[in-house]
C-alpha cells in the first residue's frame, strides 16, 4: 500500500495550516470568543443586579415593610447600578480599544519602516507554534502578502482587526443585564403580600443565584458546584447582613 497525498493533489498550503494551529490553540477562536465574552459578562451583571439589589432592599425591609418605601428604594438602586455598571464597562471597554488600536497603529508603522524585521518576527512566532523553520518562514511570507497587518495583529498581539471591541454594545449589555437581574428580587418584595414578602425574596434570589452561578461555571469550563456554592453563599451572607442592619435602624428609630 502507498502513501497518499493531499486528497485531489491540493497543494499543502502553510499559511492555511500556521492560521488552522491558532484557531485550535485557543479553546472559542474569533466570533465564538467574542459572543462568550459577552455571555459571559451578561450573566454576571445579571448577578450583580440580583444581589445588590436583594441586599438593598431586604436591608429596607428589615427596618421598615412600607411597599412605597420599598419600591422606591427598589429603584433607586436599579437605576443607579444599572446606570453605574454602563458607565464603568464603557470607560474600560473604550481603554480597551485604544489600547487595542494603539497596538495596530504601531503594528502597521513597524510594517511600514522595518518589513524584513517583522517578517523574520512572525517567522519565529510561527516556528514557536511547532513550524519547522522552513514551513513557518513560507507561511509567514503567505500571511504577509494576503494581509501582513491582520497576520501580525492576530499572531502577535492576539488581536482581530475587524472585530475590535465596541464600548457602546457593553455598556448597553452591563445596563440591560443588571436591570433584568435587578428586577427579580424588586419585583418579588413589591408584589408578595407583606407577610410573604421576605421567604419569597429570599428564596427568589437564592435559586436566581444557583441558575447564574451554573451559567458562569459552564461558560468558563469550570465545575459547577462550587460556583454555586460561592455565588448562593455570597448572597445569602449580603441579604442577611443588609437585613440584620436595617433591622437594628429601624428597632433604633433611625
Amino acid at each position: 500500500m502507498s502513501d497518499q497525498g493531499p486528497a485531489n493533489g491540493a497543494k499543502h498550503d502553510p499559511a492555511h495550516d500556521a492560521t488552522h494551529d491558532q484557531a485550535h490553540d485557543e479553546p472559542h477562536g474569533g466570533a465564538l470568543a467574542s459572543r462568550l465574552n459577552w455571555l459571559r459578562a451578561a450573566v454576571l451583571g445579571a448577578n450583580d443586579g440580583i444581589v445588590s439589589t436583594a441586599g438593598l432592599v431586604v436591608g429596607v425591609a428589615g427596618a421598615t415593610d412600607d411597599r412605597s418605601t420599598l419600591l422606591t428604594a427598589g429603584l433607586a438602586g436599579l437605576l443607579a447600578g444599572s446606570m453605574s455598571m454602563a458607565a464603568g464597562e464603557y470607560v474600560s471597554v473604550s481603554t480597551q480599544r485604544d489600547s487595542e488600536k494603539a497596538a495596530l497603529a504601531l503594528e502597521r508603522r513597524e510594517l511600514r519602516e522595518q518589513p524584513e524585521a517583522e517578517l523574520e518576527e512572525l517567522t519565529e512566532l510561527l516556528e514557536e507554534r511547532g513550524l519547522s523553520r522552513k514551513v513557518a518562514r513560507e507561511a509567514a511570507q503567505q500571511l504577509t502578502e494576503r494581509d501582513a497587518l491582520r497576520a501580525h495583529a492576530r499572531v502577535e498581539l492576539g488581536i482581530d482587526p475587524d472585530e475590535l471591541t465596541n464600548p457602546w454594545h457593553a455598556a448597553w449589555a452591563s445596563f440591560f443585564a443588571f436591570t433584568v437581574g435587578a428586577l427579580l428580587p424588586l419585583l418579588a418584595i413589591v408584589l408578595s403580600p407583606a407577610a410573604w414578602r421576605l421567604p419569597v425574596t429570599v428564596v427568589s434570589v437564592l435559586v436566581a443565584l444557583v441558575g447564574t452561578g451554573w451559567q458562569s461555571a459552564r461558560l468558563g469550563a469550570a465545575r459547577a458546584r462550587p460556583a454555586v456554592v460561592r455565588n448562593v453563599t455570597g448572597g445569602a451572607l449580603a441579604m442577611a447582613v443588609t437585613y440584620g442592619a436595617g433591622a437594628l435602624l429601624g428597632a433604633a428609630g433611625v
